[in-house]
């Protein structure tokens, strides 16, 4: 007896050609469906996010953030670091014509921190929250563009946009949205569909509103545009500035416009902020006559 036939005698294992066919075969299936499970487990494959170079320049006293490229993704003035130096920046304030006590306040794409910081400053009893993917934004803002120590009022979440909007431990939560998500190629919103949008405004209270940068010389505008009135009840887009950028207020129920009482509102903004927000109503008329 063959020393296999013995131990297989012992083991009482069938080891004539039939069985063994068999078994091989079955042992064959056994691996094609393991393989088959983990090719399934494994069909999407984790993607690693390549981030465009966080760089700066200096110029006039005004510090600049760019992404590796000339475009600029936003600035601090050295002498004034928590003033809003870009007046397209400085309009995406004007959700405060509609809401001057919010409670939590929402920056998606955090940029050279600018909003995030005077939202921190001038809100003392709301809560900011900032979104940004890219980890050496966040740094660089820390380092260089004086974002303040994170505390029971600041947060500062590495984390897709769209994840953050998407999450229901948001929804119905946030009372403004100021989002300004480019890449370094600043062609568009990165987050520009009507999914986007909807997410955005289910995130946000009845009366809850948005500020969004967009380019109005670029075809990206009237596809965030359409997107936006899919999502939001009303969207108002105030007269383009620094180069084309325009801000579009969208907001999750239509206002009532009562420009005697936005004059007054604004008074109150420009005394405490500096803010010319006397020039925000006029946009608003315009906008609407049009």
């Amino acid at each position: 007896m063959s020393p296999a036939r013995a131990v297989a005698r012992r083991l009482k294992v069938c080891i004539c050609p039939v069985c063994t066919n068999m078994f091989l075969k079955h042992k064959s299936v056994e691996k094609d469906e393991f393989l088959r499970d983990q090719r399934e487990e494994n069909q999407v494959p984790v993607r690693k996010i390549k981030y465009a170079p966080v760089t700066l320049s200096e110029r006039n006293g005004i510090r600049y953030l760019h992404f590796g490229t000339p475009w600029i993704q936003g600035a601090m003035r050295m002498r004034k670091p928590d003033w809003i130096e870009l007046e397209y920046a400085r309009q995406m304030m004007a959700w405060m014509l509609f809401n001057e006590q919010p409670q939590h306040i929402v920056q998606l794409g955090l940029g050279a921190a600018t909003l995030t910081k005077f939202c921190y400053r001038n809100f003392p009893t709301a809560r900011v929250t900032a979104v940004e993917l890219n980890p050496a934004v966040i740094a660089v803002c820390d380092t260089m563009f004086h974002l303040p120590r994170r505390d029971e009022r600041l947060s500062v979440l590495e984390m897709d946009a769209m994840d953050y909007v998407c999450d229901s431990g948001n929804f119905n939560a946030i009372d403004v949205f100021q989002t300004d998500l480019y890449d370094a190629t600043a062609r568009g919103p990165v987050l520009d569909t009507p999914e986007f949008y909807s997410a955005c405004a289910n995130c946000l209270v009845p009366d809850g509103m948005m500020t969004v940068n967009l380019f109005g010389d670029h075809p990206s505008y009237e596809k965030n545009l359409k997107a936006m009135r899919f999502a939001f009840d009303e969207v108002i887009c105030l007269p383009d500035v620094d180069n084309g950028n325009v801000v579009a207020l969208a907001f999750k129920k239509a206002p009532v416009l009562d420009f005697g009482a936005l004059e007054e509102v604004a008074a109150r903004i420009e005394e405490a902020t500096k803010l010319a927000a006397a020039t925000w109503v006029p946009a608003l008329k315009f906008s609407q006559s049009r």
